[in-house]
C-alpha cells in the first residue's frame, strides 16, 4: 500500500495540474514594443537569438557579455531588425562590480526597466569532477551570485514597472547529470533562490514575475562543442528556444520547460522513479568517449 501511495499521489497531483492549468496562448509581439529589456550572455547562442527576437518586437535593449566585438555586431544587427534602441556593456560576470554597472547603465539610459533576462554562464568542463573546489567557487560567482546581484540592483526599477525576471536554467538544475557537477550545482542554486524569492514576492504583494526556464540540449555552438561527442540526444533549435523564453517571461509564467514533452517526462520520472531516471540519464551518454 505504501508503494502504491508513493506512485499514486505524485501522478494524481500531475493529473490535477494538467486538468486545471492550460498554458497561456495569448502572446502577441506588441507586448514587447517599447519595453526596456536587459539580456545577459547576449553575444552568442540563446542570448543572441533573444536579442534578435526582441529587436523585431521593437523593444529597447541593453545587452551584456564578455566579448565587446561580438556585442557590437549584435547591437548593429538589432538596430537593423527594428529595435527601439540598442546598447551594450561588455565585461565578465566574474567581476563582482559588473551587475551594478549594467543595471546603472539601464537606469541612466531609460530611467527604468521592464524585463531582466539572466542568461549568462561561466566556462566549465564536461568531464568527471576533478576535485577543483576553486573552480566550483568561481563558477558559483558567475552562474549564481551574479544573478542574485543583478536582481538585487534591478529590483527597485522592476517593482516600479511591475516587470519580469527571467532566469535561464537547465535540466541539470532539476535532475542530476554526470560530467557537469560544478555547472549542475550552480543551476540547482538558481532554482532554490528564485523559487524562494517568488514566494516572498507573493507574501509581500510585490507584482514582479519570476520565470524559471528549464532547458534541455539546445543547438548552441558552445553546447555542441562541449557534449556532442558524448551525448546521444538531438539538440533543439536555439531560435525557437529563445522565442519561448521571451514569451514565457512576458506572459508571467512560473516555469518554462523546453523542449516541453521530453523534459516533462523526465521531471515526472524524478518524482516517481528516481533510480530509473538515473539509469535512463546514464544511458544517454557515450561514457567511452569521456577521457579523465
Amino acid at each position: 500500500m505504501g508503494l502504491l501511495l508513493k506512485v499514486f499521489i505524485p501522478l494524481l497531483g500531475l493529473a490535477l495540474a494538467f486538468y486545471f492549468y492550460s498554458p497561456p496562448d495569448n502572446f502577441s509581439e506588441e507586448m514587447l514594443r517599447g519595453k526596456r529589456v536587459i539580456v545577459t550572455g547576449a553575444s552568442s547562442g540563446i542570448g543572441e537569438q533573444m536579442a534578435y527576437h526582441l529587436a523585431r518586437m521593437e523593444a529597447h535593449l541593453l545587452l551584456t557579455a564578455r566579448t565587446e566585438a561580438k556585442l557590437q555586431k549584435v547591437v548593429e544587427r538589432c538596430l537593423e531588425l527594428g529595435a527601439a534602441s540598442a546598447h551594450y556593456v561588455s565585461g565578465s560576470m566574474e567581476d563582482t562590480t559588473l551587475p551594478e554597472v549594467v543595471v546603472k547603465e539601464a537606469e541612466n539610459i531609460w530611467g527604468g526597466l521592464d524585463m531582466l533576462i539572466l542568461n549568462h554562464i561561466g566556462h566549465s568542463y564536461f568531464n568527471y569532477f576533478n576535485g577543483d573546489v576553486g573552480h566550483v567557487r568561481k563558477l558559483l560567482e558567475t552562474n549564481f551570485l551574479s544573478y542574485v546581484a543583478m536582481t538585487t540592483h534591478a529590483l527597485p526599477m522592476l517593482k516600479e514597472s511591475e516587470g519580469n525576471i527571467v532566469v535561464v536554467s537547465s535540466m541539470a538544475g532539476r535532475a542530476a547529470s554526470p560530467f557537469v557537477a560544478p555547472y549542475s550545482a550552480t543551476k540547482f542554486a538558481l532554482d532554490g533562490f528564485f523559487s524562494s524569492l517568488r514566494l516572498e514576492f507573493i507574501i509581500d504583494k510585490v507584482n514582479v514575475s519570476i520565470t524559471l526556464c528549464i532547458l534541455g540540449y539546445i543547438d548552441t555552438e558552445n553546447a555542441i562543442q562541449a557534449i556532442s561527442h558524448a551525448f546521444r540526444g538531438t539538440p533543439a533549435p536555439k531560435e525557437e528556444c529563445a522565442l519561448e523564453i521571451i514569451k514565457s517571461g512576458v506572459l508571467r509564467q512560473r516555469e518554462l520547460n523546453y523542449p516541453s514533452q521530453g523534459l516533462g517526462n523526465l521531471l515526472l520520472l524524478r518524482a516517481i522513479a528516481p533510480d530509473f531516471l538515473d539509469s535512463l540519464i546514464r544511458s544517454n551518454y557515450k561514457v567511452e568517449n569521456i577521457r579523465r
